[in-house]
């Protein structure tokens, strides 16, 4: 047993780094930048050390555990720990937030805010994937919050207070039903509140108790990772944010969502779960469609792409509901893959967003010859993100099929017909991703007009796309390798339903 408190120091780092930034020189715009991006490194080196040496792949139990009692009045404790489902996202935190620190290298107003702002969402990230405990859980999400409104309503676009206003109804309104559940789950069933997860995880409750519980946790996590109906608020977020805050709504906060689901729902609600998953699953495939088809028709670039994502999200419904353990494999699979994807092409969206200053799509055109470089990054992960063999979206959304297909819980001939609905919807994603990049980059509309005189993408920018686009390929060529952390995991939750 390692007992150095890793954990702890990964949450409270970020933060309390962050908090040093506002003794910084008035002036120092570099030095703040620096500092941040510092900061983002050095943490994500320290958790690829600490799990590298401290992680058994092969051990399904909780490790690195901490567990300290934090106020006494009610048994609320610090616990903390992680397994196979955890340690994918608090990677992918580490990563994504590091570069979006490093996509926000150009925003000069009110920089320092800005650090500290991307530094506590950081922590409460990691907070809400490593938290074993309801209360924490909970306390963690909301910490995410409020950074999030106040980098929507300072540095986006020009309905940007519309928008974050729009975010901070939806998100705060749904995490009070996350609260209630929790407590009801704590309160249940003995004297004093039990929170933790092991706990409420070994423990029963009586059918429509569960059920209710299951309502409650399922309106949370579907309007933070969203599903039909609660998703409106996202292309709103994404259309009017600075791309940096773009990167790390969709490359994390969206995968927070199905985290929940699959960490709560699925692990301490099985019955409910498998009463839920048919319906949640027509849902999943009714979102697939339906995004897909809704996306060629806006004509804001990033409400685009962010409708592209509300679709990538079905596949993960879809896997999670498949009680199976492919199904549940392809979803963790699908949640690191789309969380690069998405992140890369907010941030590629932006970076041709600060060249032209044009939002909509209709004014775009032939962006292909001043700006090369950004072009081709564009069209490279416009097809990861239709799902090209070789690359992290195809392995996702094909195990997830084979998840469905193999499933032992639902019948033939609906497993054919959702399977069928789903091909269907992988058709419809090349029709909006293939329309995007001709009407942004072929044409001659920009080519001849007085402003052609653009920068290509500086290294900055060639250096975060393709450190995106690297890990894309590679777990699109190896998935093993994400395998090998989640699959014990997954056998032991699918053990709570045969």
């Amino acid at each position: 047993m390692n007992y150095f408190p890793w954990l702890t120091i990964f949450v409270i780092c970020p933060i309390s780094a962050g908090s040093l930034i506002f003794f910084f020189p008035h002036r120092g715009n570099k030095v703040i930048r620096q500092y941040t991006i510092f900061i983002c490194i050095l943490e994500l080196f320290l958790m690829t050390y600490a799990f590298y040496y401290n992680f058994q792949l092969d051990d399904p139990l909780i490790q690195l555990t901490e567990d300290y009692k934090w106020i006494n009045f009610f048994d609320f404790y610090w616990r903390l720990g992680i397994d196979g489902l955890s340690i994918g996202p608090i990677l992918l935190t580490g990563f994504i937030t590091t570069l979006a620190t490093l996509a926000a290298w150009p925003v000069t107003r009110n920089s320092r805010l800005l650090h500290f702002l991307m530094l506590a969402m950081y922590s409460g990230q990691i907070g809400s994937f490593s938290a074993r405990d309801l209360l924490l859980f909970f306390i963690m999400w909301e910490l995410e919050l409020i950074p999030v409104y106040l980098l929507l309503s300072m540095w986006g676009g020009k309905k940007r207070l519309y928008s974050a206003t729009k975010f901070i109804l939806y998100t705060a309104g749904s995490s009070i039903f996350l609260l209630i559940g929790a407590l009801g789950l704590g309160l249940y069933g003995s004297n004093e509140p039990t929170l933790n997860f092991e706990t409420s995880a070994n423990q029963s409750y009586p059918a429509v108790l569960e059920i209710i519980f299951y309502i409650g946790f399922l309106i949370a996590f579907a309007v933070k990772s969203p599903i039909i109906p609660l998703h409106t608020w996202l292309p709103d977020t994404h259309g009017e944010a600075h791309y940096s805050t773009c990167m790390l709504l969709a490359g994390i906060l969206l995968k927070m969502g199905a985290y929940g689901l699959i960490r709560i729902n699925m692990e301490l609600l099985p019955h409910a779960h498998s009463i839920f998953s048919p319906w949640l699953m027509i849902v999943g495939t009714i979102q697939i469609i339906y995004a897909a088809s809704t996306s060629p028709g806006q004509r804001n670039l990033k409400k685009r792409i962010a409708y592209s994502s509300v679709s990538h999200m079905g596949f993960i419904i879809i896997g999670i509901c498949s009680i199976s353990d492919r199904g549940l494999n392809g979803a963790i699979l699908q949640i690191l893959s789309h969380g690069f994807i998405g992140a890369v092409l907010f941030f590629l969206a932006g970076t041709s967003y600060d060249r032209i200053r044009l939002v909509y799509l209709d004014e775009m055109g032939g962006m292909a010859i001043p700006i090369p470089k950004i072009f081709t990054m564009f069209s490279i992960l416009s097809m990861a993100s239709l799902a090209l063999p070789g690359m992290s979206g195809f392995c996702a959304e094909l195990i997830v099929f084979f998840g469905i297909i193999t499933s032992q819980k639902y019948l033939l001939m609906p497993k054919i017909l959702i399977t069928f609905i789903m091909a269907i919807g992988m058709i419809l994603t090349p029709i909006y991703s293939l329309s995007m990049s001709r009407q942004m980059f072929y044409g001659y509309k920009l080519f001849n007009a007085p402003t052609s005189y653009f920068f290509d993408s500086g290294p900055r920018e060639l250096f975060v796309s393709i450190s995106i686009l690297l890990p894309v390929i590679g777990i699109g060529i190896y998935p093993d390798f994400v395998f090998s952390l989640s699959v014990d995991k997954v056998e032991t939750i699918l053990s709570n339903f045969f």
